[in-house]
């Protein structure tokens, strides 16, 4: 089996990174020391995907508290990470885990050992869950005789530790011998999809074509598509989903279409506190993204829109329960996706 990618390692007090904003043309390397320094690596899109930004958020927690072993270190490691990134629940998640760990212990190197211990226990528990992910998504995608899968931005070893979350089944069935091909929306603005999901479907060996976003739901309605499976970054406790701008869309054309639209992540992307779709905050970044594209290699982008054109840059959009056929987590698949099976999840979550 092709090994997937690892995005993020501490070592010897130093978080690296794998700098997502330069693939697949440079594989660089950053140096993380701070919290400051990680929550400006989630901003920027260096660290993306939901689970890998929770990791990273709970990393640094604990890289603030080895380098200032003062009374404020804590609240500054929280509010400057809690800041960085609004939608993805991961990360408020994270921060409030290692931060109640490193809390009872008194400032100095105790606390911050605890901080590290607990962002530890985190990666490890999002590495297991991408590999029960994987094994139950196959599983599912097996029953429905999926073969040709849409899938949207990119949810694999580099949007979370392991395997992935949306990426994982398809790398299971494809070890498995029952995948036939793989289409990957380019996923603008930033261009996840043609960016980062070709390249680890390319080091994983799967058959792939990238297509622009426009043609998914042409694609899907000509009957060239199984299923869609896509990864989520906030769940709320209907069912409803957040994830990467056009997600949405192309639930609606699955419905449509009358295939299975399948939604993948951890337990640890449901936010209970958050009843329904419509009180998730969706980010919005820099308009300049849409006004621009990429240059190869130099991270350098190009605009294509002129200079006083007005853009809108939405960076998620909320899939309602309903155009959900199911959620597939490590503690088993919702499906019906409603909030007595959401809370099932949680309740199996809270057991382990």
């Amino acid at each position: 089996m092709a090994q997937p990618l690892q995005a993020l390692r501490h070592d010897g007090g130093i978080l690296w990174a794998l700098d997502q904003t330069l693939l697949p043309w440079q594989e660089r390397w950053l140096k993380l020391r701070d919290a400051q320094g990680v929550a400006d690596a989630l901003k920027r899109l260096s660290i993306r995907g939901a689970p890998l930004i929770g990791v990273a958020s709970g990393y640094g927690v604990a890289l603030e508290l080895a380098r200032d072993h003062g009374p404020d270190s804590l609240q500054r490691a929280h509010d400057t990470l809690i800041a960085a990134r609004p939608t993805a629940v991961n990360l408020a998640y994270a921060v409030k885990r290692v931060a109640e760990a490193a809390a009872a212990h008194p400032p100095g190197p105790g606390r911050a050992g605890a901080a590290l211990d607990e962002a530890r226990a985190i990666e490890h528990q999002e590495i297991a869950a991408s590999a029960a992910i994987a094994a139950h998504g196959a599983d599912l995608l097996s029953e429905l005789r999926v073969r040709r899968i849409l899938t949207h931005c990119n949810a694999g070893a580099l949007a979370a530790p392991g395997r992935g979350t949306a990426l994982a089944p398809i790398a299971e069935l494809h070890a498995r011998g029952e995948l036939e091909l793989v289409l990957a929306t380019e996923t603008r603005p930033l261009l996840q999809g043609a960016r980062l999901t070709a390249y680890e479907l390319g080091r994983l060996g799967i058959e792939h074509a990238v297509i622009v976003d426009g043609a998914a739901a042409g694609l899907i309605a000509r009957g060239e598509v199984d299923a869609v499976l896509v990864g989520c970054d906030r769940v709320a406790a209907n069912g409803d989903v957040a994830n990467k701008v056009g997600t949405y869309g192309h639930a609606l054309a699955a419905s449509a279409a009358r295939i299975p639209f399948v939604v993948a992540g951890p337990c640890s992307t449901i936010d209970p506190e958050t009843s329904s779709g419509a009180e998730i905050v969706i980010e919005h970044r820099d308009p300049w993204e849409v006004a621009t594209v990429p240059s190869e290699s130099s991270g350098a982008r190009f605009r294509i829109a002129p200079d006083d054109t007005r853009c809108l840059n939405p960076a998620f959009d909320v899939t309602p329960a309903e155009l959900i056929t199911a959620f597939v987590t490590e503690r088993g698949v919702a499906c019906p996706v409603d909030h007595e099976r959401i809370a099932g999840l949680l309740h199996a979550a809270a057991l382990r």
